[in-house]
This record gives structure tokens, sequence and C-alpha cells, in this order.
């Protein structure tokens, strides 16, 4: 999805200014939404909290500080998800607007018949990740990478509808895989309910000047982790004009491969040559004054 929230900023917003000794929250409220999400976040991923924010109308976005954003969120999925109804968030927003004293019942909490709280456990908060399935996955070696440190990729140039980690930035630049960081959930499904889909992500470095041109410095470097469908193998130009996919590494392995055929093939029709026509080669190199075998190698690399 295009829009303001790209993880990759926009141009027109000014410089970032920094908050000296900026606190790690502002007012009491932003720290117990910050505990909050840490609770409620078991019915839905992250990927999923992502997109729920990037829904937000954007003047609204804009104007809403981190955890307004993350409140917007968290409320959405509760009741997308069907924990709580709007109608519950509001009641409780009211007695807190007109000072009244709520007390609300705790999750999965019902009514008894004396009219007391008894409580149960709630289906979503009992369901739990596995324990180290995050560590496990990445570095699970059934999921194999298609690209190797080195390589040069293209990012492509895509535009999806939902949401992405793509920044638009780097999108249809070319770079270089400077590191594998291992398997990672797919944001751009995780996000929609469409599944895992695990894949490889990668430290992509770009230069400031295929990003942005000519005008930033020639040494200045950017690296962006993107997972292996937002890359594919950077188009080489062959001599003949044509174009293939590919690594500048892996086409100069491709030619010293090829020019080793080539002195295999030469050697192997040399062995097979009569022994009087190598002898009579031999004699022809001797009378021109050349040395012959070895001796004449060793004289060419002198030269």
């Amino acid at each position: 999805m295009n829009g303001v929230h790209d993880l990759g900023g926009m141009h027109g917003f000014g410089p970032v200014v920094r908050e000296e000794n900026e606190p790690v929250f502002h007012e009491e409220w932003e720290r117990r939404m910050f505990a909050l999400q840490m609770i409620a976040r078991r019915p839905y991923n992250v990927d999923e909290l992502r997109r729920t924010i990037e829904r937000m109308e954007p003047a609204r976005y804009l104007a809403a500080s981190y955890y307004e954003r993350w409140l917007y969120a968290v409320e959405s999925l509760l009741i997308e998800k069907g924990i709580l109804r709007r109608e519950e968030i509001e009641a409780a927003a009211e007695k807190i607007r007109v000072g009244k004293a709520a007390q609300a019942p705790a999750p999965g909490s019902a009514p008894t018949a004396n009219g007391g709280l008894e409580s149960k456990p709630a289906p979503w908060l009992a369901k739990s990740a596995r324990p180290g399935g995050a560590v496990k996955l990445r570095f699970d070696p059934s999921f194999k990478a298609g690209f190797k440190t080195g390589q040069r990729v293209m990012a492509r140039n895509i535009n999806p509808e939902g949401h992405t980690r793509i920044p638009r930035y780097a999108r249809g630049h070319r770079g270089v895989i400077r590191h594998d960081w291992g398997v990672f959930v797919f944001p751009d499904t995780h996000a929609h309910g469409q599944g895992a889909n695990p894949e490889h992500c990668y430290s992509v470095e770009f230069t400031a000047r295929e990003l942005w041109g000519e005008e930033h410095p020639k040494n200045e470097r950017v690296l962006v982790d993107l997972w292996e469908s937002y890359l594919e193998a950077e188009r080489i130009t062959a001599a003949d004009g044509s174009e293939r996919a590919g690594s500048k590494k892996a086409a100069v392995t491709q030619r010293r491969a090829r020019a080793s055929k080539g002195r295999a093939a030469v050697s192997a029709r040399m062995k097979k040559a009569p022994a009087k026509a190598r002898l009579a080669r031999v004699g022809a190199a001797k009378a021109k004054g050349a040395p012959a075998g070895k001796s004449a190698k060793r004289a060419r690399r002198t030269r």
C-alpha cells in the first residue's frame, strides 16, 4: 500500500527533530498502552498491527502520536477479532470522561448466578506462540536461500494494495546482498491472514547515488532489510546485446569456466594427435629458434 505511512518516509515534512533526553514515555497513558499491547496482541500478529495502522485516514495518521496509532490499531483489531464490541469501548470511555470509577471485569470473566464474577481463561489469552519458534524458523535449513552474499540484485518495482515492508525509495534500484539474516515470515501475506510463507530476509546495500541521484556523496551507503520476494537478480547485458539474470561475479566465473573448457579441449586433441605430428611441430619450433614444451610456456610468461 502506498500512503503517508511509508516506512521509508516522505518528502515535504522537514527534518527529523530529536528531543534531547527524550523519556521512554511522555505520559502515564503511554506506559499503559505499551503494557496493553503486550497483553492484547495474542489474537493477532505484529504485521496485522502494522496493516491496521496503515488503514488510518491520512490526516488522522499524521496528527496522531506513536502510541495513539497503537491505541487505534489495538481497538480496531480486538473488535475485528470479536474480543470486544465498539459499544463496550465507547461505554468505558464515557465513564472515564464523566469521572465515574468503572471497575471493569477481567478478560474472559462471566457473571455468576449471585451477581459475582467467575473468572475463566479466555481462549485468546490461552493461545501462545511456540517457545523459540521464531529462532528455530530463522535457522531452518529446509528453506533454501535464493541469493548469496555479494550478489547484485534489483529491488522489484511493486505497488501492492496491502501491507508491505519494502520502502518506495528502494523499488526499482540496484543493490548488493551484504548479509543473509535467515528465514522470517513474509509480512505481505502474514498481515492479511494469508499464511506465514517464510523466506530469507537480506541486508541489501544501495549507494545514495543509486537511490537519490548524483548530487549525493559517492561513498554514502544505505542498508535495507528486504525479503526475497522483493528482489530479483540484476539483469546483465552481454557482449552480443542480450540480457540475462545474474551477478558480475557469476559472469566472470562463467567466462573463466568457458576458457578452461577450451584449454582442456585443445589439450585433449593434442594427446590424440599422432606422435610423428607432435615431433614435427617440436622440430619446426626448434628450427625457428623457439623452445618447445614447458620451456616455451616459461618463455611466454617472461616476455
